[in-house]
Formats: structure tokens, sequence, C-alpha cells
């Protein structure tokens, strides 16, 4: 079979494609990435007849209608978005959409005297040599009286020089334009590896990059869907962009899809910023069930599994559930919640959180549990905290994620979450697990690693202070920036000869402290530093911090889950130490986990 055709059509027959909606371009309605010298580069190669590289795109089904009819084929673009914007603003005039999501022109002049593009600048455009907007030019009913105006302009002007530039101009709309167009029964995986092979600078594209192509390609309300998912990403990371929407986005504003992201323009969190590709995964598996991005494409294009046939009605009703579950997804009330809930498992901090689908899936559980009635806000939040946190710990959603995350929504439904939870804890989150698992996986110098992010959320969320502090927690510092100390300081490991730095920075040897206390620890060694507190409680003569009894110095030891026997560690006893710290550590977690 063979998976794509070539073919060259002129460039005015691929923009009566745009405009007829024959081609499917999803980033018309986005930022325009382009610079205007792009542009005008763009028509400088046109103009001289240059290639300007081959667009992709993806044929879609076949729809079968109700009246026994088939729907007709849509082309998705797939690769060379931005050249098609590009020749539609250039060419037609069509204004292209800003990062502010403002509407401009981007206008190309052209001097027939010397043949050259240039981006309109007011100087270009107050000189009569140059025709100030190719595009004014190309959609004058009289090309003939255009010309003559010019002239008329300019009359020390070659006129036959002048008549001949102009033809070359107007010539740009039969200029050939290579379209590969993938086959219609190419799976996604096969669509973009040959898009990959393609293209000459190997940028992947991703499953989601299908899927919104395939939902802004459903006419305008698929379209509108598109924004909402866009809007919500964007508006979570920049809520001021509000203004620039609403100003410049009368369609959506109007569609009411505005008023339900609406709330973000006041939102200040950052915990959880998802991109479009989360939102999509977040959807396929609250509505859908499914995983695999793969299979929601299929779902929206009406493919029936069993019968392998695609149908309008499954379409229309694919289309349906995704837009319920995107207003699950966007509403302020549900994302809210859920954020609130992972706060207060400790992760306050976006930082702190190194698997992103980790929280997608729990985010997806959580609207699923909501729907489904059969636990209270309590339970479900309860859960949402375990499985969050399990996920973490075990790196669940690491590697095949999407076929975990369709066995996990698959076992759910079989068992229920509870059971299903209960289950992995059984299986997985085993005194074996806690005592040498969780120890060894803490062999690492990573501060992103899952198990130290899991220790500071368990240590915020149990309120503990910093290493030798007495009023500033772990949360607080955090928040406002505190230090990670090396608990054997590295300057002291270093001239003792441990220069190995996946030695001396090992997590187990880190403990979040304030500033001051850090800088007065300095490079000295765990006894000389602890004696110094320990004098300190004794004297009543603050030097190191503020504890001043022996009940806050043996708290802050418990509270960081630091081993009594670092007032003894030296070079000699470091490995020890770290072995010990480990275990007190996942003890630590293991008993955080348990009081979720």
């Amino acid at each position: 079979m063979s998976k794509y055709s070539v073919q060259q059509h002129q460039v005015e027959t691929l923009l009566s494609w745009v405009k007829s909606g024959q081609i499917a371009i999803p980033e018309m309605q986005r930022p325009f990435v382009w610079s205007s010298t792009k542009v005008r580069d763009l028509m400088d190669s046109l103009y001289k007849g240059y290639p300007v590289g081959y667009l992709i795109t993806w044929q879609s089904q076949e729809i079968g209608l109700k009246d026994g009819t088939t729907s007709g084929f849509k082309h998705i673009l797939i690769d060379g978005q931005q050249r098609i914007t590009a020749m539609t603003a250039a060419l037609v005039g069509h204004a292209v959409v800003d990062k502010d999501y403002s509407k401009k022109r981007i206008k190309i002049a052209f001097n027939p005297q010397t043949e050259e593009f240039q981006t309109l600048t007011p100087v270009i455009d107050r000189d009569k040599a140059w025709i100030s907007d190719v595009a004014e030019f190309m959609n004058d009913s009289s090309t003939f009286s255009a010309i003559r105006a010019y002239l008329t302009q300019n009359p020390e002007a070659d006129e036959k020089a002048v008549v001949d530039a102009c033809g070359k101009l107007s010539a740009v709309r039969n200029a050939q334009v290579g379209i590969i167009t993938l086959a219609d029964e190419l799976d996604i995986n096969t669509v973009t590896e040959i898009f990959i092979r393609i293209n000459s600078k190997g940028v992947p594209l991703s499953s989601a990059d299908f899927a919104m192509s395939k939902i802004s390609s459903q006419g305008e309300h698929g379209s509108q869907l598109r924004k909402l998912i866009d809007y919500f990403c964007h508006m979570a990371r920049h809520p001021g962009v509000y203004d620039d929407i609403v100003k410049n986005d009368a369609g959506f504003v109007e569609s009411g899809f505005m008023s339900k992201i609406a709330w973000l323009k006041d939102d200040a969190s950052d915990l959880y910023d998802p991109d479009y590709t989360d939102v999509i995964r977040v959807a396929g598996l609250r509505g859908f069930g499914r995983g695999k991005m793969a299979s929601l494409v299929s779902l929206l294009s009406g493919r029936d599994f069993e019968t392998r046939t695609f149908r309008e009605d499954l379409a229309a009703e694919s289309f349906a559930t995704l837009e319920k579950v995107l207003l699950e997804i966007v509403n302020q009330y549900n994302f809210q919640q859920f954020t609130l809930t992972i706060k207060s498992a400790g992760f306050t901090q976006a930082k702190m959180i190194s698997s992103k689908n980790a929280l997608n899936f729990a985010y997806a559980l959580y609207l699923r549990l909501r729907a489904e009635k059969f636990l209270s806000e309590g339970q479900i939040k309860r859960v949402v905290r375990r499985w969050f946190i399990m996920s973490m710990l075990t790196g669940r959603h690491s590697g095949s994620l999407e076929t975990q995350f369709e066995l996990d929504i698959r076992r759910i439904d079989e068992l229920g979450v509870e059971e299903y939870l209960n289950q992995i804890e059984r299986g997985q989150l085993t005194d074996g697990f806690w005592e040498v698992e969780l120890p060894s996986n803490m062999n690492t110098t990573s501060t992103r690693s899952p198990y130290f992010t899991v220790f500071l959320a368990a240590q915020i969320q149990r309120n503990a202070k910093g290493f030798l502090s007495k009023h500033i927690t772990i949360g607080q510092m955090m928040e406002e920036g505190g230090d990670i100390h090396h608990l054997v300081p590295k300057n002291y490991l270093v001239r003792s000869g441990v220069t190995d730095r996946t030695q001396y920075n090992q997590i187990a040897n880190y403990a979040l402290t304030e500033t001051p206390v850090n800088i007065g620890i300095k490079d000295a060694a765990p006894a000389d530093y602890l004696k110094r507190v320990g004098d300190q409680v004794e004297t009543g003569e603050l030097g190191l911090g503020e504890l001043a009894s022996e009940e806050e110095l043996a708290s802050t030891f418990e509270e960081n889950a630091v081993p009594a026997s670092l007032r003894k560690t030296t070079s000699e006893t470091y490995q020890e130490f770290l072995a010990e710290r480990r275990e007190q550590m996942a003890a630590y977690i293991r008993d955080y986990y348990r009081g979720l």
C-alpha cells in the first residue's frame, strides 16, 4: 500500500482550498511565529520560481452519513502551516494573530524596477517606486490599470521592465507548490514517523497535535473547542492575556466558552499549568477511558472498533462527549479543588512535581470520581492524594504510560478505585518497598527525583521546621527561599578526600535550612557545628540558629529525619551515615503516606 501521494498545485488553487475549508489549518487562529522578513523571503522565492518546500497533509477518513452516502475528504495540514499563513497574509491580505492574540496585517512591498521585496515601512510607503501592498495589487480587478497607475507616478521608469516585473508578480498565483498527501489508512504513529523522516529538522509531532488538528477540523464549533483548550492553557500561565483575547476574538467570546475560563484572569496559582497535551490526555482518560491519543483521534473520527468502519453518529457522539469533558476540566471549582487536594499532600510548588503525567492521571481520576458520586468529597480527596503519591514513588506513569493509563482505568472499572488502590499498595508498597527498595532508590544526587520531592512534601504536610530552625517551616522556606544544606558539609568532605560529587551531593546528605544557619555552619565538621548548638542550649547564648533546649534539638533531628549518628559522623563513617539517613527518610515518607 502506498503511504502517500505527491502532487503539484498552483498557489491560487491552494489558497482557494484554504478559503473553502478543504484544507484544515488548525494553527491559523494561533499566534503567527514567523517574522515579517521570513514572509518577505517566501514571496521572493515564489517570485523567482525557487522551491518553497513541500506541504504535508493527512487525508481524513470518509464518514458514513445517515442517508447512506459518505462525507467528502478533508486534508489536515500537518506541516507547512506557517507557509500557508504567510501566503494568505501576503497575497490575500488576511490578518494574522500575534502573540497578544491581536490581529494585524503583514504588508509586503514590491519594487518593480529593482524586483525587490521588503516589509512595508513608513519610509517605503511614501516612496512612489514601491507598490506598498502586494495583496492589494494581486486582488486588484484590473492589473493593467494598476500598472498604468504605477507608471504615471514613476515616469522615469523603464515601462517594459515594469510591465514584465508586474507580470511575474501576478504569475506568483500560478507558482507550483508540492503537496505530500498521507493516506487516510495510516495510523498516527506511522504518520508521525513519516513526518520526522521528511522534515529536514526532524521535529517530532505528538499525538496530541493530531488530536488538536482533528478537533479544529470539525467546522466552527470544533475551532471554538480548539481555542477553548488553547486559551485555557495560555491563561493558566499568563492570566493577563484575558483582555487581549476578549478584545481580539469576539467570535470566541460570543460562543460562550470565554465565560467558562474567565476565572483564570484572577487565578495566581501555578501548581498545575497544563499544556494542550495535558488537557487532551485528561480528556481522553476522563471521557473515553482511553490513555492512547491515537484511539481518541479514531473515536473523534467516528471509528467503530468492532466493525472497523467510520460512522457520522459515532463521530458526533464523541465530539459531544469531548465538549462535556472539556467543560469539566476547565471548570473553576473542579480545577481549584483538585489543586488544593494536591497542595494538602504537601506539594505546594510546581517545581516539586517531577511527573506531569502523574498529575494528569490524578486530575482525570478526581473528575471521574466526582461525576460518579459514589464517594464523598473527603473520600475522593483521600484517594486522589494517595494515588498521586503512590504514582510519584513508584514511577507508575513513566515509560509506557499510555498502556499503563488504560490498564489502570480498566481495573478501576472492574474493581472500584478503593479496592484497586488497595491491591496496588499490598503488591507494591510492601515492607520490602519501604525498608529496602525506597532507600535504595534514594541513592541519587537529583533534587528533582520524586523521592526527595515527596520527602519535602511530607515535611510540608507535617508542618516540619527546617534543620536547626525553631520557627521557620519547610513550607515557608520553599515559598520564600531556603538553602539546601549539606548535613556533612561538602568542603569538609572534599578536604577529607571525598571528592566524588555523586557522593557528597547525595540527597541523603541534604536538608533545608535557613540561609543564616547555612552560612554559620560553613564547612565545619558535624561534630563541631553541632557542639556549637549544644553549647548554646546550655548557656542560652544564641550563635547558630535559635534552638535553646534539648527538646528543640531532638525535634529538629526528628522532623528532618536526621539520624543521631550525625553528631559523630566523619568522612570515614560518611557512607554509614548516608545509609542510615536513607532508611529514616523512607520511614518518614511511609508514615506520611499512611496518614494521608
